[in-house]
C-alpha cells in the first residue's frame, strides 16, 4: 500500500468515477484503475462496486474513508512542514498561490514586493497554471489560494471574490481595425488570428462566435498564454481575442484593446479550500491580489 493508491481511493470515493478522479490527480484513467486494483489486492478487500456508471463504496470501503482522509491530511501537513522548513524555517509563514501565467509574469512581481514589505515574516510561493489546474491544486492542498473560472463546479472550494470581465480583441496599434470602437467576428474575416488553445473554454466560445457569423477563422497560431498572444500582436503578427482583464495585465506598447462582439462574458474567482480556515497570511494575500485585480478590471472597463 502506498500514498498514490490512497490518493486514488479518496478521489474516486469523492467524485464517483475514475475519469473525474484522473482529471483531479492529473493522471490517466487507466492509472487510477490500476492503483485501485492494487490497493484492493494489498488490503484483501473489495472497495467499490459499479452502479449505473458510477463507482459506489462497498461497506468495507466506506468504513475506511475517514481513516484515509486522516492519512492524506497528515501527508499534506508533512509536505507543507518540510516545504516551510526548506523555504523559511520555523519563524516564517509559507503562503502558496496559483495564478494564470500572464498574471504571474506581469502583475505578481509588484504584488509580491508590496506584500513582502508589509509581511516580513511571510514566504511566498507562486505557481502559474490554468484555472482548472488551480482548482485541482487547491483540492490536493498544493496551494492555499488560486484563480478559478466561474462558475466553479468542483465541490470543496470556497470562492471569496468574483471579477466579471468581457472578451476583447487585441490588435496592432497601426492596424486598420484599431480605428474601430468595437470589433466583430465579421471584421476579422481573413485576418490572421492568434488564439488560445482549443482546450480553453474561452476559445470554444470564440470558435462558436465565428461559426454563428458563418466565418472560418484564419488561425495563424495557437498559444497557451494571453501574454504570449499579446506579445505576438505587438510584433504585428496578427490579432487575438482574449479576456479583457488579462489583456490589461500586459505591457500595452504596440497594441490596442477593443471590445469584441458578440460579447463573451467571463468571470474569474479567487478561491481557497472550503474546509480549511484561511490563515491571516492567506487572507492578506487574497485581499492584495483581489484589490489589484479589481483595479485592473476597472481600468480595462474604462477603456
Amino acid at each position: 500500500m502506498n500514498l498514490k493508491q490512497i490518493e486514488a481511493f479518496e478521489a474516486v470515493a469523492s467524485l464517483g468515477t475514475t475519469t473525474a478522479a484522473a482529471q483531479r490527480l492529473e493522471i490517466s484513467q487507466s492509472v487510477v484503475s490500476r492503483l485501485l486494483a492494487q490497493l484492493e489486492e494489498d488490503l484483501g478487500l473489495r472497495l467499490f462496486v459499479r452502479e449505473q456508471g458510477r463507482l459506489t463504496l462497498t461497506r468495507e470501503g466506506a468504513a475506511l474513508v475517514d481513516e484515509v482522509k486522516i492519512l492524506l491530511d497528515g501527508s499534506h501537513c508533512l509536505r507543507r512542514h518540510a516545504q516551510q522548513l526548506r523555504l523559511g524555517g520555523m519563524q516564517r509563514k509559507l503562503v502558496r498561490a496559483m495564478v494564470p501565467n500572464t498574471f504571474a509574469q506581469h502583475v505578481m512581481p509588484q504584488i509580491m514586493e508590496m506584500f513582502c514589505k508589509a509581511h516580513e515574516d511571510a514566504v511566498l510561493e507562486v505557481l502559474s497554471g490554468t484555472y482548472g489546474q488551480g482548482a485541482r491544486a487547491l483540492l490536493s492542498r498544493e496551494v492555499d489560494l488560486a484563480f478559478v473560472q466561474m462558475p466553479e463546479g468542483l465541490p470543496g472550494l470556497r470562492v471569496h471574490r468574483v471579477f466579471p470581465s468581457q472578451s476583447a480583441c487585441v490588435v496592432p496599434i497601426d492596424h486598420p481595425l484599431a480605428a474601430l470602437d468595437k470589433i466583430s467576428a465579421l471584421d476579422l474575416e481573413l485576418v490572421p488570428l492568434i488564439l488560445l488553445g482549443r482546450q480553453s473554454l474561452h476559445r470554444r466560445e470564440v470558435d462558436m462566435a465565428f461559426r454563428r457569423a458563418h466565418i472560418t477563422p484564419r488561425v495563424l497560431a495557437e498559444v497557451h498564454s494571453v501574454g504570449v498572444a499579446c506579445a505576438m500582436v505587438a510584433r504585428g503578427m496578427g490579432v487575438t481575442i482574449v479576456t479583457q482583464v488579462l489583456a490589461a495585465c500586459c505591457p500595452s506598447e504596440g497594441f490596442a484593446i477593443k471590445p469584441f462582439e458578440p460579447a463573451l462574458p467571463f468571470e474569474i474567482g479567487l478561491a481557497t479550500l472550503q474546509e480549511t480556515p484561511g490563515s491571516s497570511m492567506t487572507v492578506a494575500l487574497l485581499d492584495c491580489i483581489g484589490d489589484t485585480l479589481a483595479g485592473l478590471n476597472a481600468q480595462s472597463a474604462a477603456g
